[in-house]
């Protein structure tokens, strides 16, 4: 037995039914569908059933689909923010030619905020859908986190080609930032000279610096020996980015040395630690970005 829907889509001199799957009756105006959609318009100039319209939608997607055609005045925009359902909207809004569903939910998609916390759910939605600007953008968040993902359940949505292409991407990644950490020309290009980073050898700077210098010959800028824990914060970043390659890890990873720096209480560095790394780590964040940048996801749209 067939019930109504709740205002406004329940006006009795509406002219036409959208009746849904599950037998919920949308009283509406023709009016609005044929001025939101072209597809209405056109359904609307041909012979109609006697008792309304029978639509395969969801009761849910009916409800947006007519909240998105009526004035604002009459029914607010719903929020896309349960992105779980953006692919049967998406779905309706491409059948029904209509263009600003089809927008909001493209712009649900690309959500920074969204695609921060779950970039490799919004990854497989967008490539189910085949938006191929939310699909790009959702895999360069996919950098921020591991290369192996989580098991997560819109990994259904995607076929294993498709997810070795992800994979491949953030692998290639991953090679492409590793020079960064094994030759240090970008850091002496930048800087010019090592007097204007003294700051990175400890001693040579005041001879009251407490942290010490390395022993061994794996980070020389300049052919010189750096303190201890710029050394250290490198071989960490160039672990980190092999799993996470992206500008963030950079500035994550500088955050924590400076912590650690502050609370050792050197004299010298821990005065100068918090300036001298924000400087240096947004320069390298830069050089990964940018590398990152390059890299091409595979995949057609």
């Amino acid at each position: 037995m067939a019930t109504c829907a709740s205002p406004p889509f329940d006006h009795p001199q509406a002219d036409v039914i959208l009746r849904s799957a599950d037998g919920v009756e949308f009283r509406v105006f023709k009016l609005f569908l044929s001025l939101a959609s072209p597809f209405f318009e056109t359904l609307f100039g041909l012979p109609q059933a006697p008792d309304g319209a029978t639509d395969q939608e969801t009761k849910d997607g009916l409800v947006v689909i007519a909240m998105f055609c009526y004035p604002s005045t009459l029914a607010d925009d719903p929020s896309l923010e349960n992105l779980a359902d953006g692919l049967s909207l998406l779905a309706a809004a491409r059948k029904y030619s209509l263009d600003l569903i089809e927008k909001k939910v493209c712009q649900a998609l690309a959500n920074p905020k969204v695609l921060e916390t779950e970039p490799i759910r919004y990854f497989a939605i967008a490539r189910n859908a085949r938006l191929a600007h939310e699909t790009i953008t959702a895999a360069r968040y996919t950098l921020r986190q591991p290369l192996i993902p989580a098991q997560f359940s819109e990994i259904e949505l995607i076929t294993a080609s498709e997810l070795l292409a992800l994979l491949t991407y953030h692998k290639n990644c991953s090679i492409a930032v590793q020079p960064f950490t094994k030759n240090l020309k970008w850091l002496t290009d930048y800087y010019g000279d090592c007097d204007a980073c003294i700051w990175l050898f400890g001693p040579y700077f005041k001879g009251s610096c407490g942290c010490g210098q390395v022993t061994d010959n794996m980070f020389l800028p300049w052919q010189m020996r750096p303190v201890t824990w710029w050394a250290t914060y490198m071989k960490e970043i160039s672990e980190l980015l092999m799993d996470r390659p992206c500008g963030d890890t950079v500035r994550t990873a500088a955050d924590r040395t400076i912590q650690k720096v502050r609370s050792v209480g050197c004299p010298v560095c821990s005065g100068t630690v918090n300036e001298n790394m924000t400087e240096f780590s947004n320069l390298l964040a830069l050089k990964v970005d940018e590398a990152v940048a390059a890299i091409q996801l595979e995949m057609d749209f």
